[in-house]
């Protein structure tokens, strides 16, 4: 195999493995493959940070902010160590920081307001002007 970036026939073991492509192998040997990696993690300051910036558009100071705002607590239980970042999945905006718990129930519902109400009344059959007597 030849290496799209040195250009040098090597063995098939030197390409790390890529099950997306039809040889199974990378188009990059290991070694170029690394040093491209190593160029992208000095570009954005690592993964976590790309991450951050691509998917919220945030730094992670943002996040830092956002905690500090919730008292590091979730926005909906309340439970502390909440790290995860919540956002609409529509607009793209992120809403604040939920635990781990909260924001998998909310991707379960699919941000669905009708259906998160109705999951209320099914496992809560009272009115809501009436919880405020029962809690």
């Amino acid at each position: 195999m030849f290496c799209a970036d040195c250009l040098i026939e090597k063995r098939d073991s030197d390409f790390p493995r890529n099950r997306s492509t039809k040889t199974g192998r990378g188009s990059y040997c290991k070694e170029c493959h690394n040093r491209r990696n190593r160029a992208s993690k000095d570009r954005h300051g690592g993964a976590r940070r790309y991450h951050l910036r691509r998917r919220y558009g945030l730094e992670p100071e943002d996040v830092v902010r956002l905690i500090e705002e919730q008292e590091g607590t979730c926005a909906i239980c309340g439970s502390s160590g909440a790290l995860q970042i919540d956002h609409d999945h529509l607009s793209g905006k992120v809403r604040g920081i939920l635990c781990p718990d909260c924001n998998a129930g909310l991707g379960a519902f699919g941000d669905d307001p009708r259906r998160l109400f109705e999951a209320v009344d099914y496992v809560h059959p009272i009115p809501l002007s009436e919880w405020a007597d029962n809690d």
